[in-house]
């Protein structure tokens, strides 16, 4: 791919190139991967290294109770982890419906935060799986840059400190969460240091022990009693029993300006990383790249695509082991051409879903002048999650059984050993040459519903018009919500703006810096020639650092 290097957006990023790359949203993670690869550690050991480190500084977004998953490159081949943890076996409707009572429409109600909204952490087991199968140096090494920023403490971003103050007046009651994250009687400011030795505490025991010492020894013995005593459903068993699976990726072809097809990867569901490959097939029914970038028309066509891609995601997609169809339906060119038919070319529209044919996040992403690319994500969801934090370790829950549905008839419905609907998703491109598919870029955004949006509108700016991955993160972007109304950035064109509103879109530009709209990361694979090395992008909406050598 030939870019126009031209960046039309204002920005003060410019694209980095290097041959070994590690792309992170703070640069101390960014620094303690790279320290990693010149130790002589590989991506993937990078990226892990990285990883715990955003625990520490990040804690907002992340932390040992997190889940995650990965796409990794192994110079070869590529491979999917899902590390995204389940419900304890005690859960089902009338488990919440006994506790919580039922809401007006008769379905269990349940809590947005604390224990009856955590499922067995999958971050940890995500770590142990992919340095069992590409790790090159051992694990307590990769944990060393993570425990002495711990330990020696490091100043307070802005960023992660506005994060901060936001969560305390909902989060301050849940059991810990003061003694771990209000070292003051409040969140830590600007510039201020925050130790976090708990933490640290428990990056020594498995960097000495093992990651199984997480789910089967004395830290889940801590953590299933803290549930116990606090009311939570969650026990040793459930800990115990909990394993990552390897489930490959699903993917989306592209014609590219290039005149080359390449391919874009997602994790299949529980994530909606689908909705992404769905938007994608759809709009390859259009002539886009003959639209003006960033007029109406051809914005148009990426929301009304992303619109009718959400409705299927929200009807279809969970636990692939209840799903009503299978992703292979979901993406059949036969059905997404049908779907492209509803689009009015002059109309917004709410769309329905389909039927198919039967038959606060963290993302980075490494790379290695051997080849290996790795795209890693990893997430507490709403900002530090289920505000529960494990005394003495350190633990930060997530809440991701929050993403549980009620209703019996829904394929998503809460139930023991169950992943739940997910929205943390890496992405992966690849380039088609003969029978051979070249890895081309590992790329990733944060911010919930705004991932497969994300990827959408990067991967068309790089492919479709040739957008330079610095530009293409810069660029003005647009945000579908759950109701199908709009957010857009404030400083996307005003004549656009007006465009879609004329067409029927129910319109809310956003003029605040902490509004997320897609932030990640971006590594593109310059060619062939692995010592070209790498152009990596960090999106401006978050810190984003990309440490290079």
């Amino acid at each position: 791919m030939k870019f126009n290097w031209n960046n039309p957006y204002p920005t003060i990023r410019v694209p980095v190139m290097g041959r070994n790359v590690v792309s992170t949203s703070h640069p101390f993670a960014a620094q303690a991967g790279l320290k990693i690869i010149q130790q002589g550690g590989n991506a993937i050991d990078a990226a892990i290294a990285a990883a715990a480190a955003l625990m520490i500084v990040e804690p907002v977004s992340n932390g040992l109770g997190s889940d995650c998953f990965a796409i990794v490159w192994d110079g070869k081949e590529l491979h999917g982890l899902n590390s995204s943890g389940v419900a304890p076996q005690a859960w089902n409707p009338e488990y919440f419906s006994k506790k919580y009572g039922t809401d007006a429409n008769g379905l269990a109600d349940r809590p947005k935060r604390g224990w009856d909204s955590v499922t067995v952490p999958g971050a940890l087991a995500g770590w142990e799986e992919l340095h069992r199968r590409f790790g090159s140096l051992p694990l307590g090494d990769l944990l060393q840059p993570a425990i002495e920023i711990a330990e020696r403490g490091y100043a307070m971003a802005p960023v992660v400190a506005h994060k901060w103050a936001a969560a305390i007046p909902e989060l301050r009651d849940q059991p810990g969460f003061a003694q771990a994250f209000m070292p003051h009687g409040r969140a830590p400011e600007i510039g201020e240091i925050f130790r976090f030795e708990a933490a640290a505490k428990t990056f020594k025991k498995i960097a000495k022990s093992g990651i199984r010492e997480f789910y089967e020894g004395e830290i889940a013995q801590s953590i299933a009693s803290y549930a116990n005593s606090n009311g939570g459903a969650m026990t040793l068993g459930d800990l115990a029993a909990y394993r990552p699976d390897w489930v490959g990726t699903i993917k989306q072809d592209i014609k590219a300006a290039d005149g080359k097809t390449y391919s874009m990867h997602e994790i299949p569901p529980n994530g909606q990383g689908i909705g992404a490959l769905i938007a994608l097939g759809i709009l390859q029914n259009f002539d886009l790249a003959s639209l003006p970038l960033d007029g109406v028309q051809s914005q148009h066509l990426q929301i009304e695509a992303m619109k009718l891609a959400f409705a299927d995601v929200y009807k279809y997609v969970a636990d692939p082991r209840s799903m009503e169809v299978i992703p292979e339906q979901m993406l059949d060119p036969d059905y997404l051409a049908q779907r492209a038919k509803l689009i009015n070319p002059n109309k917004a529209t709410h769309f329905n879903f389909g039927l198919p044919q039967s038959g606060g996040t963290i993302y980075l992403s490494a790379t290695d002048e051997q080849g290996r690319m790795i795209s890693f994500i990893q997430s507490n969801y709403m900002g530090f999650g289920s505000g529960v934090v494990v005394p003495d370790w350190g633990v930060s829950l997530q809440n991701r059984g929050f993403g549980f549905s009620m209703d019996p008839q829904s394929a998503n419905v809460v139930a023991g050993g169950k992943r739940p609907f997910h929205t943390i998703i890496p992405a992966f491109l690849t380039r088609q040459e003969g029978d051979i598919n070249v890895p081309q870029m590992s790329f990733g955004v944060m911010g919930g519903d705004m991932q497969p949006q994300g990827h959408l509108q990067t991967v068309l700016r790089m492919l479709s018009y040739r957008q330079q991955p610095q530009a293409a993160c810069d660029a003005p972007r647009w945000k579908v919500n759950r109701d199908f109304s709009l957010d857009v950035e404030a400083n996307m064109n005003a004549d656009t703006v007006q465009g879609l509103s004329d067409l029927g879109h129910t319109l809310k530009k956003i003029d605040d810096p902490y509004m997320d709209f897609g932030a990640g990361q971006f590594i593109w694979r310059l060619s062939d020639d692995i010592e070209d090395g790498y152009i990596a992008a960090s999106d401006p909406r978050r810190d984003g650092q990309a440490a290079v050598y």
